[in-house]
């Protein structure tokens, strides 16, 4: 009997001595699970990113940069007129079952058209009008939407470049340009027109001219008719034929007869320089030199005597 106690008791002694050194193990439920889970970091997936050319990044920005929209208030009806750049890349949207016009000056003549896609694209050209209102069209149609090219076109005055788009349904009419540059030279022909047709007496009192200009030398085809001043300004008359042939150079010959060139201005077929002279010289050529003696007299002779150099 005391034999079975003490085994019971050294039984005991050892299961609770098992019980303070093994470590508690966590419940294995749902929820532990849960939270397992949820403080387990995901794998975190690698996004191979394709590097851009920075050569080629340049290019599409300045393409952007140079692309020009169609503007509302640059319509007139349904036709887009752009103002023409050189270099400017003009947007024109398309649409199948459409045509677009695209109208080049008036008397501006078609020397090439060159497109990127040539065949989903119908690309054809014509003209209107005769004489100097001829105006040379380029018609493009696209054979579906979603579609999109560029176009090139050269005449005898410029290149055009266009992007050409092609929508579901909505397609420009027709486009065309106006020219700021060809106005501006324009406007400047009309005014140097107008400044050498205006007369040079304009604004001159005739009691104020001076004719004591003796007019010695050589005859040549341009040889003035005569010379004034006006107290601040000469003038030199040449004939007519000024206006079609060769205008020779104006030289002031100095009190030592060194010769020097002069500024003066053309009118018409008048030289006028601002300054009071009192020998000058008209020559012409290289080898055998014409030359026209221009001296300002006075009492019947020369005011000062200047040699030819």
């Amino acid at each position: 009997m005391k034999f079975v106690l003490a085994a019971s008791a050294l039984a005991i002694t050892a299961t609770s001595t098992q019980a303070q050194t093994t470590t508690p193990q966590p419940a294995q439920g749902p929820i532990a699970v849960a939270k397992a889970s949820a403080t387990r970091e995901p794998p975190r997936r690698q996004i191979a990113r394709k590097r851009v050319n920075p050569m080629v990044a340049r290019v599409a920005a300045a393409n952007r940069a140079a692309t020009l929209e169609p503007q509302a208030q640059g319509f007139v009806n349904a036709v887009q007129i752009f103002p023409f750049s050189d270099g400017t890349i003009y947007q024109v949207y398309t649409a199948p079952g459409a045509v677009t016009d695209i109208a080049l000056q008036p008397s501006e003549n078609l020397v090439a058209v060159a497109a990127g896609d040539t065949v989903r694209w119908v690309i054809g050209d014509t003209t209107s009008g005769t004489g100097a209102d001829k105006r040379t069209h380029i018609l493009v149609k696209p054979f579906t939407a979603g579609l999109a090219t560029n176009l090139v076109v050269t005449t005898d005055r410029r290149s055009y470049h266009l992007q050409l788009t092609a929508t579901s349904r909505t397609a420009m009419a027709a486009l065309s340009w106006t020219y700021p540059a060809d106005q501006l030279i324009a406007l400047r022909r009309a005014a140097d027109q107008a400044a050498a047709a205006a007369p040079v007496s304009e604004g001159l009192a005739v009691d104020s001219l001076h004719f004591n200009y003796a007019i010695s030398g050589d005859a040549p085809a341009w040889r003035p008719l005569r010379a004034f001043d006006d107290g601040r300004q000469t003038f030199v008359e040449f004939p007519a034929s000024i206006a079609v042939g060769d205008a020779p150079p104006l030289f002031v010959v100095g009190p030592t007869g060194e010769a020097e060139l002069v500024n003066y201005r053309v009118r018409g077929r008048f030289y006028v320089v601002d300054r009071i002279f009192d020998v000058a010289e008209l020559r012409f050529g290289t080898k055998k030199q014409q030359v026209v003696r221009i001296a300002r007299v006075g009492d019947g002779t020369p005011s000062r005597k200047g040699k030819r150099s």
